[in-house]
């Protein structure tokens, strides 16, 4: 197989860094082929015609960047590969991938600028993203899930733990909401199309953040505490805290509340929980 990593893109050169690495014995075998694209190695279909999810992976390190993506084919993913941000979101918005895995700290875009217009960009806002880096600290985690990330995996990582994760969230987005529409006060969310309009106009959301006020609004009034969230929210709760719910309710209140800091809607229910509350 082969690799290329950008080695001075001002100039266009590039450096082979093949591997004689055995693959492990423990997972399937690599069945596809790769093309290089500039600063990115894309998977190509193989010939069964088996329709896959693609998973885009930014990644500077090219043990970790082939180690990932070993463990993702197997598990049945097409997968492309960047080394840097600067191709990324030019090259999701030709063809949407069904997850981002960013690292933070790869050459041009770094991965926090890249969630942050993912978030930013109409056609892609609702695609998960996962953070798989070094930077550990909470403070890290919790900016990361502040920019809209779904995830945040911290290395070193187990690539069978990565692979559960990738799947958590998939299986999180692709679970069916209810299609009736719902409407409370200035706030109107309809699951059918997956549209979020504040005071008439339309708001981009994350699907978990979509999810999550989609739950509040079915069953205003009622309080619900942070593992009662997790549990009809994320379903797949063995990665998540209960502070990744905090983190989630200041989304979306920045993002209905006429002032977030004095919420109207999403109350904070103290010692209890949140409730989205209806207007007497």
């Amino acid at each position: 197989m082969t690799f290329f990593e950008p080695q001075d893109l001002s100039r266009g050169h590039a450096r082979d860094i093949n591997s004689k690495k055995p693959v492990p014995a423990t997972t399937a075998p690599y069945a596809g082929a790769t093309r290089n694209s500039g600063n990115r190695i894309e998977t190509i279909q193989s010939y069964n015609g088996r329709v896959k999810s693609t998973i885009y992976v930014v990644e500077d390190d090219p043990d970790i960047s082939r180690l990932v993506r070993h463990h993702l084919e197997g598990a049945g993913f097409n997968v492309r590969l960047y080394s840097t941000g600067n191709m990324v979101l030019a090259d999701a918005e030709r063809q949407r991938p069904s997850l981002f895995v960013l690292d933070i700290m790869v050459p041009g875009k770094d991965g926090l600028e890249l969630c942050r217009q993912i978030r930013q960009s109409a056609p892609l806002a609702s695609v998960p993203v996962i953070f798989l880096t070094a930077k550990s600290g909470e403070a890290d985690r919790v900016m990361g899930l502040e920019l809209g990330a779904d995830d945040y995996i911290p290395k070193p990582f187990s690539p069978r733990e990565l692979v559960a994760r990738v799947k958590a969230v998939m299986r999180r987005f692709e679970r069916p909401l209810p299609f009736v529409p719902t409407k409370i006060d200035e706030v109107h969310i309809d699951p059918g199309a997956m549209t979020l309009t504040v005071r008439g106009k339309n708001v981009p959301t994350t699907a978990t953040e979509f999810r999550l006020l989609d739950h509040f609004m079915r069953h205003a009034g009622r309080v619900f505490t942070r593992d009662q969230l997790l549990d009809s929210v994320w379903r797949d709760t063995s990665y998540v805290t209960p502070r990744s719910v905090d983190v989630y309710v200041r989304r979306i209140r920045e993002k209905i509340e006429p002032d977030p800091v004095n919420p109207r809607y999403l109350k904070t229910v103290r010692g209890a929980g949140y409730r989205f509350e209806v207007a007497r």
